[in-house]
């Protein structure tokens, strides 16, 4: 790949998927890139480019999107957001939502189901211990960039190296049945979760409005305006008392103040009323895009 190609698939990548793909991560792109392109029966990443400079609305181009966005995932990932969940998140909301009995959650990340699933088992093991929260309805809605990785986390089907990782072995064998060297997670489960392909960048109102948002780990590929575009959106999208989930490595502070921190829960947001911008905001274009 030359310099010139990659400047070219780094400016389309931005342009798609709001990933800001630095100068020196070339070695990335080629590792990413190359089962792309063998996939396709496409010789070298140089022929891979020249196709989408040729065609620039492709299935190629789309795989090309996808492969650069997909993300590591794990259950229980990072470990803290989970206990949020359990500990502050779903008492507030069950309290708060004892007239209409649901609550909807959007895991804005979904990549191939650890997270939506991850919660949906939390979910489950609260209801056995209250009978109360059996009363509700919650609705977990997975979106993610890429339609393979949500084919795959429909199917809820995982190696065994990806069950072993954060995923205690208790809730292995009580939540995932075994064939083979595979674990399908329980159709009880599967059930909780819908997935939807969606690019974060685009307009998400029609989704409606979301109790709690788990938009981990996606902030940090994009530009400061793009983070505060989709900053401003999701309060819009959410009731003054619902919560948002950053990654580790991110936060609103010193980008926004419609979402404020929650005292000593680290990576737990809340709206801010108070702030909230009700002035149109630009969608999918004006910065970048992204929906991983």
């Amino acid at each position: 790949m030359t310099p010139d190609d990659f400047d070219f698939l780094r400016k389309m990548l931005r342009e798609r998927s709001g990933l800001v793909l630095a100068a020196e991560k070339q070695y990335l792109a080629e590792s990413r890139l190359l089962p792309v392109a063998r996939k396709f029966g496409i010789a070298s990443l140089g022929d891979l480019v020249q196709q989408i400079r040729v065609v620039p609305v492709s299935p190629l181009a789309v795989a090309t999107v996808e492969a650069m966005t997909t993300n590591e995932t794990f259950f229980f990932r990072d470990k803290l957001p989970f206990d949020h969940f359990r500990d502050t998140i779903l008492p507030a909301l069950t309290a708060a939502r004892g007239r209409d009995k649901r609550i909807r959650i959007w895991c804005a990340a979904a990549s191939t189901g650890q997270e939506p699933y991850s919660l949906g088992i939390i979910i489950k093991e609260m209801m056995a211990k209250d009978a109360a929260l059996a009363a509700f309805r919650f609705d977990i809605l997975a979106t993610d960039l890429s339609g393979d990785v949500l084919e795959r986390a429909r199917e809820g089907v995982y190696s065994q190296f990806e069950v072993q990782r954060g995923l205690p072995i208790q809730l292995l064998l009580k939540y995932f049945s075994q064939t083979g060297e595979t674990w399908q997670i329980a159709p009880e489960l599967r059930a909780m979760v819908q997935f939807r392909t969606l690019n974060l960048l685009n307009d998400f109102s029609p989704l409606g409005r979301f109790d709690v948002v788990f938009c981990r780990n996606v902030l940090i590929y994009f530009d400061q305006a793009t983070k505060i575009n989709v900053l401003k959106r999701l309060a819009r999208q959410m009731p003054e008392d619902g919560y948002l989930a950053l990654g580790a490595a991110e936060t609103v502070v010193g980008l926004t103040d419609v979402f404020k921190p929650l005292t000593e829960k680290r990576g737990l947001y809340v709206p801010n009323p108070a702030a909230r911008d009700l002035e149109p905001l630009a969608m999918a274009g004006s910065g970048a895009r992204r929906g991983m």
